[in-house]
């Protein structure tokens, strides 16, 4: 994982306006043309619940160094209109350093924004787009960003043809529209113009969102088969998977509901294909009894829930680490399985790759936890490193002797009939069952089972891949998913102040590694647990297996705001003053 360096090297752009004006499309080409003139950088969004129209939100960071994470503050705010507004407030912390740019016609900003102390000024975006043909006013706020921000007009203008031509806006167009927004640079004393990086390798980097790399990191897992039900904000995970799967011969479909969706997924993976559902946390609700039954009938699949605010309906729109004890707790009885937590927008790629050769290998169920800010974020980011082989699963072949599909061997893994080989006949399903797969409700059969499928996992070597490890200190920060990024950006601002500073993130959540966390944290005097929820899921969870040190502080605050580095850098710095 990478943080950035410094916080002053970043630059930080909110574009907000109601639905229809173009801010997250405004965001998406500004954070691409950024990239094509040697730019790393991170674009979020955040929109109401609504299913069409309503407000919308594009946050983006560059900076010359990976950008996993926002930062504590924006430098700049485009306000196309000021239509809701006031709903964002508390997403784009401005100061008196910020600079507001909104649109002459576009309304009066809310006093919340005015308070701030940011400077506004106020620019004719509507008024000069009906002068110009073909022009709207998002475009002149992008081609004025990009004069801001030092990005060549011609990266820019190949960012919109590309994403654009098909909606009939001509290259002519395009080009008048951003030298305009170009101009109004001129208009106004607040300029910052940044020199931009040395070009690199363009090729060797990606523009991706985390919803694509899980669906990549699936696909080059051996994911054949999915099966899924629509649900915010894991669909465009689907969507974009569905026709890669066509070309590599696989299979998705669109089940009518969740439970029927992971149904159709464990029944292609007993077919031995590999096979994935797509969900968020009331999906993941309704499909846990046939994940008992993936446990039970030691099935490999692959479930990737893109978290959002709960409980129930919650706030589909939003991130939230809330389902952490569902997906560690969620199955009924004593149900083994592995859950793991995807660290960033590129990790996605790696922790489901991974995530689908452990399920496979194991013959067990596999939950990946993504959220909304990493599944729907757009990244700039460096080509994963290529994860190596794993075992594949362990298939047994034709033969006319005993076949005891649930063997009690060394390793907890039994080979696995794929159904119409020969003379492998067995009984697959949820009751318990002796090593044959007869149903048994004897005791030493229920243990012996038990023990088989806890001892599979337990035993396996994870290597290294259990958790991210950054740094040396007595002062430890414990973090897993999204929030990584914030802690890594302040832990390396405590360093520059002096503070030693350990961080560990955790990618696999269960089963859990005591021996390796024990190693980790020898020499800590004092943690501080960061997470996003209301209940401390992570910190109690941390307190149930692990060792921690005497003096623990804990960061735990529900969506939809995100945790910021600076509020992580203070707690390490000051400790809670309360």
């Amino acid at each position: 994982m990478n943080a950035l360096s410094s916080q002053a090297h970043a630059t930080s752009i909110a574009i907000m306006g109601s639905g229809g004006a173009g801010s997250i499309t405004t965001g998406s080409l500004l954070l691409e043309a950024a990239g094509q003139v040697g730019w790393y950088g991170l674009l979020t969004r955040s929109v109401g619940p609504q299913i069409r129209g309503g407000e919308a939100l594009a946050m983006v960071r560059l900076a010359p160094t990976p950008v996993t994470g926002h930062g504590d503050r924006y430098d700049v705010l485009v306000a196309l209109d000021w239509h809701n507004a006031s709903r964002f407030i508390a997403e784009v912390p401005l100061d008196d350093k910020s600079l507001i740019l909104a649109d002459a016609n576009g309304g009066d900003p809310p006093p919340a924004i005015l308070a701030t102390g940011a400077h506004l000024v106020t620019l004719p975006f509507t008024d000069l787009a009906d002068e110009l043909p073909g022009a709207r006013p998002n475009l002149l706020a992008l081609g004025m960003l990009s004069e801001l921000l030092g990005i060549s007009m011609d990266s820019t203008t190949q960012a919109v043809i590309r994403t654009l031509s098909d909606k009939g806006l001509s290259a002519a167009h395009a080009t008048d529209a951003l030298a305009a927004g170009g101009q109004l640079t001129t208009t106004f004393p607040h300029t910052q113009r940044l020199a931009p990086p040395k070009p690199r390798d363009t090729g060797r980097y990606w523009l991706i969102t985390g919803n694509q790399a899980a669906a990549l990191g699936a696909l080059r897992g051996g994911v054949r088969f999915a099966a899924v039900y629509p649900i915010t904000p894991a669909t465009d995970l689907s969507e974009w998977m569905a026709p890669r799967l066509q070309k590599l011969g696989g299979q998705l479909i669109q089940a009518e509901d969740e439970i029927a969706s992971m149904n159709m997924v464990l029944g292609a993976s007993f077919g031995g294909i590999p096979s994935m559902t797509i969900t968020s946390g009331p999906g993941l609700a309704l499909m846990t009894e046939t994940l008992g039954l993936a446990v039970a009938a030691e099935v490999p699949a692959v479930v990737v829930n893109v978290m959002r605010g709960g409980p129930s309906t919650g706030i589909p729109t939003k991130s939230e680490q809330s389902d952490l004890n569902i997906a560690l707790y969620g199955l009924h009885g004593d149900a083994p399985h592995l859950v793991l937590a995807s660290q960033s927008v590129a990790d996605c790629l790696t922790t489901t790759q991974w995530a689908v050769q452990l399920s496979e290998a194991l013959q067990c169920p596999a939950i990946v936890l993504s959220d909304q800010f990493m599944g729907q974020a757009l990244t700039i980011c460096e080509r994963p490193a290529p994860l190596p082989d794993a075992p594949p699963r362990r298939i047994a072949s034709a033969g006319s002797d005993r076949y005891d599909r649930y063997a009690l061997t060394e390793d907890g893994i039994s080979p696995m009939a794929i159904p119409g080989t020969l003379g492998r006949q067995h009984t697959a399903d949820g009751l318990e069952h002796n090593a044959h797969g007869t149903p048994s409700s004897g005791a030493a059969d229920h243990l012996a089972q038990l023990n088989k499928r806890c001892t599979k996992l337990e035993q396996y070597d994870y290597g290294d891949a259990w958790a991210e490890i950054d740094g040396e200190g007595e002062t430890v920060v414990l973090t897993w998913g999204s929030t990584a990024a914030a802690v890594l950006e302040a832990a390396t601002q405590a360093r520059a102040s002096g503070l030693a500073v350990k961080v560990i993130a955790l990618r696999l959540l269960s089963p859990t590694q005591p021996d390796k966390m024990a190693l980790a944290m020898r020499g800590a005097r004092r943690a501080l647990v960061v997470e996003q929820s209301h209940s401390a899921q992570f910190h109690h969870f941390l307190r149930a297996y692990y060792p921690l040190p005497d003096q623990v502080e804990v960061i735990s605050r529900p969506g939809p705001l995100p945790i910021r580095p600076g509020e992580v850098l203070n707690l390490l710095l000051h400790g809670n003053q309360s």
